[in-house]
This record gives structure tokens, C-alpha cells and sequence, in this order.
């Protein structure tokens, strides 16, 4: 049995468990990617790369709802890129506009559609209008302090 099993190569085992092997490419959708660049560019970097035990994931989810969301997403501007498309097909991205993902959202034509039940345009204007981008950098950075404090001190 163990002979059978180590003559089998990795795309027919893959085959044989109806597997695609898929790397995180733009835009396709099934792959992840958003997520994958969004860990690498935001996540990352202010999280770091090392093991952080599970034991500390509610104080991180805590500290990514009420800290880092919303300064990624109401204060800190990001490259938009534009898809210019050449004479050949290829696609070329430039990044000419900055801007913070509300102000992105907020430019489509009826954002209001995509909001969950309950929460309206206005209320995203006032989270965002509550403090200044500068402010909300600032407690995020104070809370992240906090937040690895409380790491070392349980190590």
C-alpha cells in the first residue's frame, strides 16, 4: 500500500482530491487576494510577522474593531489605482488619486445600496468627522502600544 501511495505525483494527487492548486492573483476573485494583499500592505506592519498565541486573539479582534478598521477605512488614504487598458490588451494600473476607502465608497453612484441594514451615509460622515485623521492615528497607535504591553506581560 505505502509503494502505491508514493507513486502517485503531486498533480495527480491533487487531481485525485479534486484539488486546484491556486496562488493569489489580481483579479481573481476566488483566490483571495484582496486579503492577501490587505495582510501584507496593513496588517503586517502594524502587527508584525511574529507567532502571536491564540490565547490573545479577543484582545486582537478587539483592538482591530475599535482601532485599526476604522482608521484604515475613515482616515488613512490609500493609492486608487486606474486600469488603463494599451493598444495590445495589457493592463497597466496607475496610481494617480489618494484618498481614504469612505472617500472611494462615497463616490460611487448610490453607495447607500451597498450598506448593511441600519447604518446610513450620514453615519459613516459622523464616525469619520468624530475625530482628525491625525487623532485617530494617534489612538490607534497608543491602543497598539497597550495591546503588546499586555502580550509581554502574559509571555
Amino acid at each position: 500500500m505505502s509503494d502505491q501511495v508514493a507513486t502517485i505525483t503531486s498533480p495527480q494527487l491533487l487531481h485525485k482530491l479534486l484539488i486546484e492548486q491556486t496562488k493569489s492573483r489580481p483579479r481573481h476573485s476566488n483566490d483571495n487576494g484582496l486579503v492577501e494583499s490587505k495582510n501584507g500592505a496593513v496588517i503586517r506592519k502594524h502587527m508584525g510577522y511574529g507567532y502571536i498565541a491564540a490565547a490573545h486573539a479577543e484582545a486582537i479582534h478587539g483592538f482591530y474593531r475599535k482601532y485599526l478598521n476604522p482608521y484604515v477605512n475613515l482616515h488613512r488614504p490609500c493609492a486608487q489605482a486606474e486600469i488603463e487598458v494599451d493598444t495590445k490588451g495589457k493592463t497597466r494600473r496607475r496610481y494617480r488619486r489618494s484618498q481614504t476607502p469612505l472617500a472611494t465608497f462615497l463616490a460611487l453612484e448610490h453607495p447607500e445600496r451597498f450598506l448593511r441594514p441600519g447604518l446610513s451615509i450620514d453615519q459613516l460622515r459622523q464616525e469619520a468627522a468624530r475625530q482628525s485623521d491625525t487623532e485617530a492615528a494617534r489612538q490607534m497607535q497608543l491602543a497598539k502600544q497597550k495591546l503588546f504591553a499586555g502580550f509581554r506581560r502574559s509571555a
